[in-house]
């Protein structure tokens, strides 16, 4: 776990900086003067003091913040309150990284920083896996995916599609996994990415180790090899090698294995995270050269690994393998009683880490040992008991031997039905998850297809318009028409073409929209009140939004555009009809429902003696469409109201 939280981070910072003097670079960013410089730093410092000296990093996120709220660097805020999420997740407390992720996503889309709001998305996929929420994990590194296809920023398309293989391989599903990592590996070969690809090939690997493809699994091992080495990816140089010995292991090329295993545990000193990567690999080897009956061979390993976690007891949860085997190596040696403590410090870490397999092992190991030590008192009493006495104690044996049969079925039974329990609810994830990529795929086809019809609208029809006011502009300039009435004709025609390309132009903006935001709203209506405003001088227009309303707040592209377009009408009548001095839009909260209202200071008029022309139906029907109820109020010498909800 930890070593996936830690790649899949130093993947957005990979200017990290392990193997340098933190604390004399944290004197200098300290001494520095320029503000936004200095936050910066404090951001890439707190990142590497996380793996290293965790209430480090804390004291100098808070120590950054403080500063950018004082010098309001909105930036370096934001980039330190995602950075305070990834220290929370990576310390475990696993609630509050979800909280600093989520407020670090909002200051992004707020101030409009969209590679930390990538950043954050991530992170939310990654907290969402940490706790074993698949589908949500997945659906935000697919809107990572979709952020980045959007913004035709196809080279960091690599990141989701991993991460997306990685949770595959979290659910067991290694064909799913194997295919988003070969799309990952092709992004990353594409732009000559050396040390992803090293990232990709080990992961196509497992995958393949998984499926029983054990040739191509190496095949992928050794090509990853090689890519890491040259690019100097000294972290997945040797993880690939512990996999190869893995992947060894499992064929029961245990000579082989050992090579590898040996190979792995003699990371540099300087890769983060190397005395548990060492405790791992070490109880592997252990396995290893028990199975090549080196026993003695062993034993230094067992002493190595016990060293390291004197130092570091906190990679305890990481021994079991250890325990395991060095059971094994002692009982090999003749040491019945140390292999017996083995055991039992074993039994206490399983519940954390239960493994089946293991546990068949280990009571096999253990009703040996328990065999040897009852034949050698049967020895030493035999000579001294009486026939009777002693068929007295091959009873009481077989009763033992039929109890501990009965603890061993009623174990088997529970772990049968916890495993059978797991993969109901796993196959209940996976059908989740295959209908979210389904109408994740028929909302892609949807919106394809409006952004087509769009596409055919500006290029055919946009055209054509544009061509008729070019034709109109040569007839003025090509021929001397003297007719008055003819003149105005033709500026009539072209100003209403001009007109119907603007509504064409607000038609396609709504297509190209699945959705369509307040702020959208609120910028294409300020564009709209500009040009009125330029049009007719003597009128102001204002555009006001209620506090209370959230900024993220989303329309349908259809009660979007009917919204813009009665807003629209209103305030052309205000202009045309009304001779209004200042027109106002307003929008509310009411409830669930936004109120907005359109209100002119012009002429008014009696509303029953005065019929409701082609503007105030078009705008109730309109407002019919969206299941609202325009309300017009208007007084001659007091203005006009109008008002709707969505």
């Amino acid at each position: 776990m930890f070593k996936r939280l830690l790649f899949i981070y130093l993947l957005f910072f990979s200017s990290s900086l392990f193997s340098q003097d933190l604390d004399s670079l944290l004197t200098v960013a300290r001494q520095t003067k320029n503000d936004s410089v200095k936050i910066r730093s404090y951001n890439k410092i707190a990142f590497s003091y996380i793996f290293s000296d965790a209430e480090k990093a804390l004291q100098i996120i808070k120590e950054g913040k403080d500063l950018a709220e004082k010098a309001k660097f909105n930036f370096g805020l934001t980039e330190l309150t995602n950075t305070h999420g990834i220290y929370m997740d990576v310390t475990g407390r696993s609630d509050s990284a979800g909280y600093y992720f989520s407020k670090a996503l909002k200051l992004s889309r707020t101030y409009k920083f969209p590679k930390i709001e990538s950043m954050c998305i991530n992170n939310l996929g990654m907290y969402h896996w940490n706790r074993g929420d698949f589908k949500e994990a997945q659906d935000y590194f697919f809107q990572a995916l979709k952020m980045y296809e959007a913004k035709d920023d196809y080279k960091s398309t690599s990141i989701p599609l991993n991460n997306i293989g990685l949770i595959f391989q979290e659910m067991n599903m290694a064909k799913e996994a194997l295919k988003y990592h070969k799309k990952s590996y092709a992004v990353r070969q594409e732009f000559d990415l050396r040390k992803e690809q090293a990232t990709s090939l080990n992961n196509i690997g497992i995958c393949l180790k998984d499926l029983g493809r054990y040739d191509e699994a190496l095949d992928s091992y050794q090509k990853g090899l090689v890519i890491a080495k040259s690019s100097n990816n000294l972290d997945d140089y040797y993880t690939i090698l512990e996999n190869i010995g893995t992947l060894y292991d499992v064929q029961k090329k245990y000579k082989e294995a050992s090579k590898y295993y040996g190979l792995a545990i003699n990371t540099p000193l300087e890769l983060p995270n190397k005395s548990k990567s060492d405790i791992i690999i070490s109880g592997k080897m252990v396995g290893v050269l028990n199975r090549l009956n080196k026993p003695h061979e062993a034993l230094r390993y067992i002493l190595k690994a016990e060293a390291l976690l004197n130092d570091f007891p906190h990679f305890k949860t990481y021994s079991e393998d250890l325990l395991a085997n060095a059971a094994e190596t002692h009982y090999r040696l003749g040491n019945s009683e140390k292999a017996r403590q083995y055991i039992l410090d074993f039994s206490k870490l399983k519940d954390t880490n239960f493994s089946a397999e293991n546990a068949k092992a280990f009571a096999d190991l253990e009703v040996k040992y328990e065999t040897e030590k009852k034949e050698k008192e049967i020895l030493e009493q035999r000579a001294v008991l009486a026939e009777k006495e002693l068929n007295l104690n091959r009873k009481n044996t077989q009763m033992i031997g039929l109890v501990v049969l009965a603890l061993l079925i009623t174990v088997l039974g529970y772990l049968f039905y916890k495993q059978q329990k797991l993969k109901n609810r796993q196959l209940v994830k996976e059908g989740e998850l295959k209908e979210a990529l389904v109408k994740i795929e028929t909302q892609n086809k949807l919106q394809e297809q409006r952004l087509r019809i769009s596409r055919d609208l500006h290029d055919n029809i946009g055209a054509q318009l544009t061509f008729i006011i070019s034709s109109i502009e040569n007839l003025q300039y090509g021929f001397k028409i003297t007719n008055e009435k003819l003149t105005n004709k033709l500026n009539g025609i072209s100003s209403f073409t001009r007109e119907t390309i603007y509504e064409l132009r607000d038609t396609i903006w709504a297509m190209n929209k699945g959705e369509i935001s307040i702020e959208d709203l609120q910028t294409r209506i300020s564009n709209f009140s500009d040009k009125a405003n330029n049009a007719s001088n003597a009128i102001q227009i204002t555009f006001n939004i209620d506090e209370s309303i959230p900024s993220d707040l989303k329309f349908t592209s259809i009660k979007g555009m009917n919204a813009y377009r009665i807003i629209q009408e209103a305030v052309n009548n205000a202009i045309k009809h009304a001779q209004a001095k200042a027109v106002k839009v307003s929008v509310d909260k009411v409830g669930q429902q936004v109120k907005i209202t359109i209100l002119d200071d012009g002429k008014g008029f009696n509303v029953n003696e005065v019929g409701q022309g082609n503007g105030i139906n078009n705008m109730k029907k309109r407002a019919n469409e969206i299941h609202s109820q325009l309300f017009v109020d208007s007084e001659q010498g007091k203005g006009t109201s109008i008002t709707f909800t969505v």
